[in-house]
């Protein structure tokens, strides 16, 4: 018996068929739709949410094409890891490949209409402690530079849907055995490029004090600002293969859990061109979903948490 264990008889069938979808990499989804207007800030996409944002929510599951859910409950063996993460490379190529392609107009068009849709968002505006991503060039993700930029404004009117007095907590990556901290930042000038040119807070500030880790810190997080490679309307995000973001989240979930406090939304940014069709992204016991989606056509709540924060402006 291996270390994920045997299925049952019924499982396994299950599982075999999940293994054996043809994922269609012809028929990517992607929303050509104009930035969004004022008047459209929701995507219309009501789908049953495959989790709520509860100490459950990361409970992963997926479903099969008999709509058959299977969750974390059930084992999966070595040789259905690995052809899960066969599939996962060859979507991450495919989207790679449309990522290069993408006109450098569109992408500023889309970066622009994408921070606009965040920062003008009301449950953006009433947090006030989250976490979001640095964004890399080299690696084409969604540009947050203006998120980041005025999340650190400070209020001298202490108005509560001012973007100001936010407390921000942004990516380090520390080993590549997916362990990655979240440290805060009071300024942009707190970011220094590593190795690989990307941008990362120094372990300590300029007067040589440690910075605050949201491990550590004294109150939870309200928003979770998410990269990734790949998304679809269902909340299943394909990330780059470190591993970094699942587990960071997983961790957090788990101190949520014991401090007993309200878990963050996930949000995740993407271009027209990473969203695509439902069930296309394969995911493993180890996969988060996300409660929301930006996209360039508008925001798709997934999670009842998502649609009962956004379409009520909390």
């Amino acid at each position: 018996m291996n270390i994920f264990g045997r299925l049952s008889s019924q499982k396994a069938k299950e599982v075999k068929k999940l293994m054996t979808l043809s994922f269609s990499l012809h028929h990517l989804c992607t929303l050509a739709s104009p930035p969004p207007s004022t008047h459209s800030r929701f995507l219309n996409v009501r789908r049953p949410p495959l989790f709520s944002n509860s100490p459950s929510s990361f409970r992963m599951s997926s479903t099969t094409a008999e709509g058959t859910n299977i969750s974390n409950s059930t084992d999966v063996t070595d040789t259905e890891l690995e052809s899960i993460f066969k599939q996962k490379r060859v979507i991450r190529s495919k989207v790679r490949k449309s990522l290069k392609e993408m006109d450098p107009s569109q992408r500023a068009l889309e970066d622009d209409a994408l921070q606009r849709l965040v920062l003008d968002a009301p449950w953006f505006k009433s947090s006030r402690r989250l976490c979001a991503y640095i964004s890399c060039r080299a690696l084409r993700e969604v540009d947050t530079t203006t998120i980041l930029a005025e999340s650190l404004q400070i209020s001298d009117k202490g108005d509560k849907q001012d973007l100001g007095g936010k407390t921000l907590y942004v990516p380090r990556v520390e080993d590549k055995n997916s362990h990655m901290r979240m440290l805060n930042i009071c300024s942009m000038d707190d970011l220094i490029a590593n190795s690989m040119e990307i941008l990362e807070p120094a372990p300590v500030d300029s007067r040589g004090n440690q910075r605050e880790d949201v491990m550590h810190a004294s109150e939870a997080v309200d928003l979770l600002l998410l990269p990734g490679l790949a998304f679809d309307k269902s909340g299943r995000r394909l990330g780059r293969g470190g591993g970094y973001y699942d587990t960071f989240l997983r961790n957090y979930r788990q101190l949520v859990n014991k401090q007993n406090w309200k878990l963050p939304l996930l949000v995740a940014l993407s271009y027209s061109v990473q969203i695509l069709d439902d069930g296309v992204i394969p995911i493993t016991p180890n996969d988060v979903f996300v409660d929301a989606l930006i996209s360039p056509a508008g925001v798709i709540p997934i999670s009842s948490a998502a649609r009962q924060r956004m379409e009520h402006d909390i």
